[in-house]
């Protein structure tokens, strides 16, 4: 067995997440040498062994400990190690085996693997062949585990839907056949309110805006004054509705938008900074209060039991895991009937499913944007490759002519400056002669130095009519994977209908260069801001980021040809972009920013008459 091949640490999971605490690695083999050399390989990896010499003590360490994976020897003294396979699995179906054996032989592989053994590996094993065996056993193993896991989970929540059923299985069924989140949640504030459900008199939703900052009213259902109670009530009881028939009426009567409940809880509205606030401090503690007579444990706002005309209520929290969500208020407002625990725990459940079907609804939106977005990048990747591989191109000829023209221009200067020198000082015909061809032949370097600065494509600029926020839009969804990966944000300013007389090819390019260097700007995050305005003679383009700046004496040089601060970088990209804006009668302004950060912007003549901003 040889001892010379270099392990690579494995690629897809860390050495140290295959096995959980407590799982060790056994070593079967009645071989002392091969039991030595495997136990130290696999400890240098940083995993737990133990070894054994034979099926007796084989069987005495499976039942002590925990055993991730077995290497098995199929000759023992006291038996057959393939008679252990089917007992190890029996015992612990997620104990990997790989079995470790001198025999060649085809039929003897395959039985072990009928039997259940993972894999099978010949001895002498190279050490380089025998890690990759068992980081690929140890990785199945951990993905099965981690699958069995997350359907033991999906199975738990499921049953805890279930749980539920027969409290609101006509509820259930009714918000389940719903797509839209305002509908489920009506559906849900129904249920607290219809005569099957809770008999709450009126149910009242309120929700954390995107950003969490602020609790808004969203929905409400139930009767805006006692009178209307009445002949709501009248209206079902001589229609005979159910459930069902009130969620399919669900735009009818009360439920509308304009109607009175709605009109309150549009009202609603509370800053998350308000921390003593009631109904703030019942979503962020995740905490039930119940208001008796406008009495309870905390202070009651006299607003909110002006805005509830009612002083005896429950407010009940809704959240996930990892947020708070809002909170639903239930009262009695026309029956005046107590809120006894039962219906508050009633309540509760009700909450819960609510705080379910909300997160389901929103981690369900946000995946149907991610697969948007991943479609429209995949798209826009696949049709503008081009521009990112020509944007590449830059990048690397810039490297080459940059270290070129460090290398070689400050000598090649000097020689021919010194040749030129030389030339002014003798009249001797043949050194003169050799001057002159040293200074033609410099000159000849130096244009050639020249040429490098200018190896960026020159065509002539197409303009046409074009509308900017497509065209910037399409741009910056090509580095949102980068943007992700750097826990970059970024936000857009561009009015929809602004147009400009423009090559959007080259102005595409000018884009990427900006974007990207604001993107490298940012290694440890940051925001990068996109703003577009227009006056009656200009458009600003404004690329914004928060990343380290540029100093200010490197200001006038930037968009100098291979001038860059960079480690890596190439000073050709602003060049480029300089050019290009150039050439559509435009200015480019280079600014660090008051807050930290680089500002560039770029100013096109508005020249199309029908250019107008949104």
């Amino acid at each position: 067995m040889s001892d010379t091949v270099p392990i690579q640490p494995p690629i897809s999971l860390d050495a140290h997440n295959f096995l959980e605490d407590g799982e060790i690695i056994l070593v079967v083999d009645d071989y002392q040498m091969i039991v030595t050399l495997l136990k130290d390989f696999l400890q240098k990896q940083g995993m737990e062994t133990l070894s054994a010499d034979s099926i007796e003590k084989t069987r005495n360490i499976l039942q002590e400990k925990s055993i991730a994976l077995v290497l098995l020897d199929i000759n023992l003294p006291d038996g057959n190690g393939t008679d252990l396979i089917a007992e190890i699995k029996q015992a612990n179906p997620t104990t990997a085996i790989i079995m470790l054996s001198a025999a060649t032989d085809l039929h003897t592989a395959l039985k072990c693997i009928r039997y259940g053994a993972d894999d099978y590996l010949t001895k002498p094993v190279q050490l380089g062949t025998f890690w990759e065996t068992v980081r690929k056993i140890l990785e199945k193993r951990r993905l099965q585990i981690n699958n069995r896991r997350y359907q033991q989970q999906l199975e738990q929540a499921h049953f805890r839907i279930q749980l539920l059923h027969e409290l609101a299985m006509k509820m259930n069924t009714a918000y389940l056949s719903m797509t839209a989140l305002e509908e489920i949640l009506q559906a849900i504030l129904v249920g607290i309110t219809a005569e099957e459900g809770l008999k709450f008199n009126r149910a009242f939703l309120a929700l954390f805006d995107a950003s969490g900052k602020v609790l808004e009213g969203r929905l409400a259902v139930g009767p805006g004054c006692r009178e209307d109670a009445v002949r709501i009530w009248q209206e079902i009881n001589s229609r005979d509705l159910k459930f069902h028939d009130i969620i399919d009426s669900i735009k009818e009567h009360d439920f509308q938008e304009d109607s009175e409940v709605n009109k309150i809880v549009r009202a609603l509205r509370i800053t998350s900074e308000n921390k003593e606030h009631l109904l703030i401090r019942a979503a962020i503690e995740r905490k039930t209060i119940k208001v008796c007579q406008g009495q309870c444990e905390y202070q009651v706002p006299v607003d909110l039991m002006g805005l509830l005309q009612e002083d005896s209520f429950v407010v009940v929290p809704l959240y996930s895991s990892n947020r708070s969500l809002g909170v639903i208020i239930a009262d009695h407002f026309v029956t005046g009937k107590e809120i006894n625990p039962p219906l508050i725990h009633a309540l509760e459940s009700f909450a819960s499913q609510a705080s379910l079907a909300i997160e389901h609804c929103r981690l369900y939106t946000d995946m149907e944007q991610k697969i948007r977005q991943l479609e429209l990048i995949t798209h826009e990747l696949e049709a503008n490759k081009d521009l990112l591989v020509e944007s590449e191109r830059y990048s690397a000829l810039g490297q080459v002519a940059a270290q070129l023209a460090h290398n070689i221009r400050n000598p090649i200067t000097s020689i021919g400056g010194t040749a030129r020198l030389l030339s002014r000082r003798t009249s001797d015909p043949q050194l003169l002669k050799f001057l002159d061809m040293m200074a033609m032949e410099v000159n000849r370097i130096e244009q050639t130095l020249e040429d490098l600065f200018n190896f960026v494509d020159t065509s002539p600029v197409k303009k046409e009519c074009v509308l900017l926020y497509p065209l910037i839009m399409k741009t910056l969804i090509l580095f949102y994977p980068f943007m992700e990966k750097q826990d970059i944000k970024h936000k857009t300013i561009i009015p929809e209908q602004l147009t400009c007389e423009l090559d959007p090819k080259q102005m595409r390019k000018v884009l990427v260069h900006l974007i990207r260097n604001a993107i490298e700007a940012m290694e440890n995050g940051g925001e990068l801001e996109i703003k577009v305005t227009s006056d009656e003679q200009y458009i600003y383009i404004a690329v914004r980021d928060s990343g380290m700046g540029i100093a200010a004496a490197d200001l006038q040089k930037v968009s100098d040809p291979f001038y860059t601060t960079k480690v890596a970088g190439t000073g050709v990209g602003l060049a480029l972009v300089e050019r290009i804006v150039t050439d559509h009668q435009g200015s480019l302004h280079i600014r660090c920013r008051d807050k930290g950060g680089t500002e560039v912007i770029i100013t096109l003549p508005l020249s199309s008459p029908f250019s107008q901003d949104a």
